[in-house]
């Protein structure tokens, strides 16, 4: 495989905006991206956007706005990994040789559905029965507190730490820290989730530059390395699930980890899927950060934060950044690429050579989750 390089990011920053559709916002951050980049609409050979409330032909409708028209474009659905799936297909495009320079996007407006849980996909068994996203973060939680002996403050760390790195995140939906009383004392979702241990439905976009190390040459830009990417899906079986293992998560990282030939250990910072509070706990642990039903113990000793042994979610996470869905992967990426160029000012981790990305999502009938995506980059 050729390598893969990142050769400049754009976000469009994420919060309530609702007057501005999920093409709108994509068309946003691809215009900032290619005058960040000064990369000509004719030099793009392809192009992937990712969305799953976005519409038909997202990604045509962004791109031709700026001018690349003709190519060949993809609008890709993979749930909460649909922007992640899209960075995955360009990279494939290019490790491959059949592709110099990629555009990936995600874009989302979630202000549409007027507020409550997202709706998820129809005709699905567990869903016809009233699972929703809360609910079924809201059993892992339970079984997680239940067997390891974490309480609902633990939970409520994880918030503290996230909303205090996006309070210096200038794209975050919400810029402000929070107190364990606040989590504590905010109105009950599902137990024992509460508002603030919550992320919130928020709209916004990202696009990334991916290109050939030739044309990351001629660019001239700061350029980091994809090393691994990895797409799993859920495996289905219809027996006992263990909720407090994402077998998912273990599974793509794995796959991620062996094709960078690194590891937990060589990760200086992580962009993890946090949608919940408990989901911190459950991914870091399937990623490697920590032993199982352990991790909240490291969050409680400072373990994750940003100075700490390993830095989870410095931009502050979808707790704080907001989670426009098919834009949240992208983001990630995003937020990777100023850490390792060094261009992350306040949100910067010192010293920061080896990033992981890792963004699942999608709840059907018979598997933990339905996608997955990881990517690790690296300054080399």
């Amino acid at each position: 495989m050729k390598p893969v390089f990142v050769a400049g990011a754009a976000v469009h920053p994420f919060g309530k905006q609702r007057e501005l559709s999920a093409a709108e916002l994509g068309y946003r951050a691809v215009r900032d991206l290619i005058q960040s980049t000064g990369i000509t609409p004719d030099r793009v050979d392809t192009g992937f956007g990712g969305s799953s409330y976005g519409g038909s032909l997202l990604a045509q409708r962004v791109l031709q706005r700026v001018g690349v028209s003709g190519q060949p474009v993809y609008s890709v659905e993979n749930a909460c990994a649909s922007g992640a799936s899209a960075v995955h297909l360009g990279w494939q495009a290019i490790a491959a040789g059949t592709a110099d320079c990629v555009i990936a996007f995600g874009a989302e407006n979630l202000s549409a559905f007027g507020g409550g849980t997202l709706p998820l996909t129809t005709a699905d068994l567990e869903i016809d029965q009233g699972m929703v996203m809360p609910g079924a973060y809201a059993m892992r939680a339970q079984r997680y507190l239940h067997d390891f002996g974490a309480t609902p403050d633990d939970l409520g760390r994880v918030s503290v730490k996230n909303r205090r790195n996006g309070a210096d995140n200038p794209r975050a939906h919400f810029q402000k820290a929070v107190t364990a009383g606040d989590v504590a004392e905010s109105r009950p979702v599902a137990d024992p989730l509460r508002l603030l241990h919550c992320c919130p439905n928020s709209d916004g976009a990202a696009a990334v530059l991916l290109c050939s190390e030739d044309v990351a040459r001629e660019l001239g830009s700061p350029t980091v390395r994809i090393r691994g990417s990895a797409v799993r899906s859920g495996l289905f079986h219809t027996s006992y699930r263990d909720m407090t293992w994402p077998d998912i998560t273990a599974r793509t990282a794995r796959a991620a980890y062996d094709m960078a030939e690194l590891g937990p250990a060589d990760l200086d910072l992580v962009e993890l899927h946090d949608a919940f509070s408990i989901a911190e706990l459950l991914h870091s642990e399937a990623l490697g950060l920590a032993e199982r039903g352990q991790a909240f113990k490291a969050v409680s000793a400072g373990e994750f934060d940003r100075d700490g042994r390993v830095a989870v979610s410095p931009s502050g996470g979808l707790l704080s950044r907001g989670h426009p869905v098919g834009a949240t992967g992208v983001t990630q990426i995003c937020e990777a690429y100023w850490q390792l160029t060094g261009q992350a000012g306040a949100l910067q981790v010192p010293g920061a050579e080896v990033a992981l990305t890792h963004v699942t999502g999608g709840g059907i009938f018979g598997v933990d989750n339905g996608a997955c995506a990881v990517h690790i980059l690296t300054t080399t």
